[in-house]
């Protein structure tokens, strides 16, 4: 008669190693309690994971029920309302809003169901034999979702940005690790490119303002988020899901990791001043191209550049004001060269002609014959 027990359950079991291997020159119960110790840590932080996903889920949970409840007494007021302009954009603001904690929940559900598979592949030992197998949430999981277009990345970024800016800036001015973990822990959604995006932002607006502590302060937040993005992408993972990872690492980390993050500092310091330097360059074109269209005459010229390329004599009757002077200087030269530079100081407005004498050329002639 067959037994009604499967006994399958049992090959992964994993009692200890260890006592595996031992050495001659080392204290063997010495050996043995670092190793135990070892894989104590490495589950103590895998299980650390597992709540860490849960509980920003019910995070993530919450927010997404208040927003949905926000967006629903916006769409009431409108119904019963006229149209109004303000109403319509923080309308459009909590859609977005509800779509991206909706997307947030899908995606620790994601993460929670492969912990789950990850926890069920482990193998057993003596610290987990005894454990209950049944402590779980079970979640439908659903389809990821495609890949974004530019243009709706742009409107992610912005309506993003324009949710938690406040947040995002006091994030960027965290100057201790205890502090950034502990900020991220109590709002995950910040991890993400988004944010990191925006600290570079704001680390330009810093240098064009001359604030260069202060854009130093924020692009080490910068690398921070950078360095934790990178971590995901390379576990595959979540970022929200093992930015724990990232600042365990780096509080202890070694010399050529913490050498890497300098380095990464310090290279994106340099893009923040070149791209400082560019837009200043920028702008300071685009207002001297403004003041250059104030300044143009009646036929399109500009009378500093018309002043620039006369003659000696003619700018000299413009710098005492003496028509007179301007007329002798005139007369000194050809017809011809004469009716030209006249004409591109009226065009550039340095000469306005009285009403009495004309705008035509040919009759200021006659009238200094």
């Amino acid at each position: 008669m067959t037994s009604g027990i499967d006994y399958s359950v049992w090959d992964h079991i994993h009692v200890s190693e260890d006592e595996d291997v031992t050495s001659p020159f080392v204290d063997t119960p010495s050996l043995f309690r670092m190793r135990h110790w070892t894989r104590l840590d490495k589950m103590a932080e895998f299980q650390q994971r597992g709540e860490d996903l849960l509980n920003n889920f019910a995070k993530c949970k919450i927010l997404s029920e208040e927003a949905q409840e926000r967006l629903k007494e916006l769409e009431e007021g409108r119904q019963v309302a006229e149209e109004d302009e303000e109403r319509e954009a923080e309308l459009r603001k909590v859609q977005a809003e509800v779509t991206r904690l909706k997307n947030d929940e899908d995606s620790f559900e994601k993460m929670i169901k492969e912990h789950q598979q990850e926890e069920k592949k482990l193998p057993w030992n003596v610290d987990t034999i005894s454990k209950e197998g049944f402590s779980k949430s079970v979640f439908n999981i659903k389809p990821v979702t495609k890949e974004e277009t530019g243009k709706e990345k742009t409107w992610k970024q912005r309506s993003f940005v324009d949710m938690y800016a406040k947040e995002i800036k006091h994030f960027g001015m965290l100057r201790h690790w205890d502090d950034s973990q502990k900020y991220l822990s109590n709002n995950p959604h910040l991890v993400c490119e988004e944010t990191s995006n925006r600290l570079v932002a704001i680390c330009i607006d810093f240098e064009l303002d001359e604030k260069h502590a202060l854009m130093e302060q924020v692009a080490h937040q910068a690398i921070v988020m950078q360095f934790i993005l990178d971590l995901a992408q390379v576990l595959k993972v979540d970022p929200r899901g093992c930015f724990r990872q990232f600042f365990s690492k780096i509080r202890t980390a070694d010399k050529p990791y913490q050498d890497a993050f300098n380095h990464e500092l310090e290279l994106l310091k340099e893009r923040v001043r070149s791209c400082a330097q560019i837009r200043m360059e920028s702008a300071m074109k685009e207002l001297e191209e403004e003041e250059r269209q104030k300044r143009l005459g009646p036929g399109g010229l500009d009378p500093v550049e018309v002043y620039e390329s006369l003659p000696k004599d003619i700018q000299r009757s413009f710098d005492e004001k003496n028509i007179m002077m301007l007329q002798e200087a005139i007369n000194k030269l050809d017809p011809e060269e004469g009716k030209y530079y006249l004409k591109r100081c009226i065009d550039s407005g340095l000469w306005v002609p009285d009403s009495g004498e004309g705008d035509d050329i040919e009759d200021w002639y006659e009238e200094e014959d």
